[in-house]
């Protein structure tokens, strides 16, 4: 080795990890029972995050009435039963949406009263006896029991006497009926800039970093102009991510009349998938886009946030198939394929149990191409769009070299590599082409790539030809 004599200095270039989103997010917007939540006015139109449903229930409450409270349905299966998480949720139902309760004679009994109605709110309580208004912490205490009844106690050595066994209470308590599909849709204040509803999806990258994958409003997605709406948004995100919604098609309409709905109602789109109708489990009713949407969390987790898996044939949590009134409705394996056959995902009963059903997009069979039309192959292509982006946001600015250039083009042909090793793409390739690039285009600082990618599609169809083999009869004469 030679000898060195002097100085010398040695940069070590370290370059930025590649940023990549490794699970699926959906969003649920929705109404929540913040009554019961720690900070009631920070649950109204927040993009809030919850990992666990004991997260959920400080960030949001929760109620076992999920017709009042729709995103507690979601939160349920989720976070409790499937123990899926980290959830995105957007809460519409404001701490002013309330009606009154008038002052009126309640009983007390041992001291104590809960209230029979659900969504109280604390601060709007009043106690007093005809000529005294009591205070709250001195003379009484508000506590919310498990079933998210407010319980009011009496404190000894308060001002209530001793043995009181009647008082006068009134209250304000939460009107989730005032939650229109207006409010879901939402918008943004011109004057402040304030998002609400829908709006808020652009807001849940900027508060969490994480990509919102999947768009769920079960309850009211089966609104037309609700669908529409979250369709709209799932193809620009920010200007830069697109997503997938989950729709529900009226529950209400017999599965014989549900393809005519949904193609009059324009539920057509490729970045949708359409469900059909609700579900029941443990004597609790989910809307079927609920039940889809955690079999593809489920699936994309089992194949590292990955959305090469169809929720066709995967297990929903599901022990029965209701219409919107709670009739059971059993679907013939036939209809269900004629469902299919039209952009509709529905459940049917397997030898394990229930499983979703169907592969189409919303846009089959007005298109047929797989690019299209089959869930995981549509969203796939968003999923390889999404992460070139987060990927590759860390070289913007960078000096528009030859360097540069290979840099990106090697580094997005090494992932994509990746992702074909894995089975999640048949192959892949990026290129750089000069006649995409020409000159003027380049010193204006803007570089174009194509980029070739091929998802697999499903085994939608395996088909069995039994033949009676004559030449086996010889066996019972070989002896």
């Amino acid at each position: 080795m030679a000898e060195f004599h002097g100085v010398k200095a040695t940069e070590v270039y370290q370059p930025k990890k590649a940023v990549e989103q490794t699970n699926t997010l959906p969003l649920y917007i929705g109404t929540a029972p913040i009554n019961l939540a720690d900070n009631p006015s920070a649950a109204v139109n927040k993009v809030i995050l919850a990992n666990s449903m004991d997260d959920f229930k400080r960030k949001l409450g929760y109620s076992d009435d999920w017709k009042s409270y729709t995103l507690c349905e979601a939160a349920k299966l989720h976070l409790d039963e499937n123990e899926q998480g980290p959830i995105a949720f957007v809460n519409v139902l404001d701490v002013t949406d309330t009606e009154t309760t008038a002052a009126a004679a309640v009983d007390f009994i041992d001291g104590m009263h809960a209230i029979d109605k659900e969504g109280v709110l604390k601060a709007s309580v009043t106690v007093a006896d005809g000529s005294t208004t009591y205070d709250l912490g001195k003379d009484y205490t508000l506590t919310f029991n498990d079933a998210g009844k407010l319980v009011i106690s009496i404190v000894a050595g308060g001002a209530i006497p001793v043995g009181t066994s009647s008082l006068q209470v009134g209250y304000k308590s939460l009107k989730p009926s005032a939650v229109t599909a207006s409010r879901i849709i939402g918008g943004t204040d011109a004057q402040t800039g304030v998002r609400t509803g829908m709006e808020l999806i652009e807001e849940v990258f900027l508060e969490t970093s994480f990509v919102p994958n999947l768009i769920v409003a079960p309850g009211f997605s089966h609104d037309p102009v609700v669908g529409a709406v979250m369709v709209a948004k799932t193809k620009s995100i920010n200007g830069l991510f697109e997503a997938h919604a989950v729709t529900d098609l009226d529950p209400s309409q017999k599965y014989v009349d549900v393809v005519a709905w949904k193609e009059e109602n324009g539920y057509t789109s490729h970045l949708q998938t359409n469900t059909y109708p609700m579900a029941t489990y443990k004597g609790r009713t989910y809307h079927m886009s609920t039940l889809v949407t955690a079999t593809m969390v489920a699936t994309d987790g089992q194949n590292e946030g990955v959305p090469v898996q169809t929720p066709s044939n995967q297990p929903i949590t599901a022990d029965g198939l209701v219409y919107a009134d709670g009739t059971p409705v059993l679907i013939p394996y036939d209809q269900a394929n004629v469902l299919n056959a039209n952009g509709i995902v529905t459940g049917i009963r397997w030898t394990g149990g229930f499983n979703a059903w169907g592969n189409r997009t919303g846009a089959y069979p007005e298109y047929t191409d797989a690019q299209r039309t089959f869930i995981p192959v549509r969203r796939m292509f968003s999923y390889i769009k999404n992460q070139l982006v987060l990927r590759h946001w860390q070289q913007v600015d960078n000096p528009l070299n030859i360097r540069l250039i290979e840099s990106i083009a090697d580094g997005a042909n090494v992932w994509i590599n990746g992702l074909v090793g894995a089975g999640y793409l048949l192959g892949g390739r990026v290129e750089f082409l000069a006649a995409d690039n020409p000159s003027d285009q380049l010193g204006n600082g803007k570089v174009v790539y194509r980029v070739y990618v091929t998802p697999p599609s499903m085994a939608q169809e395996i088909e069995f030809f039994v033949f009676y083999d004559v030449s086996y009869l010889a066996a019972l004469t070989a002896a």
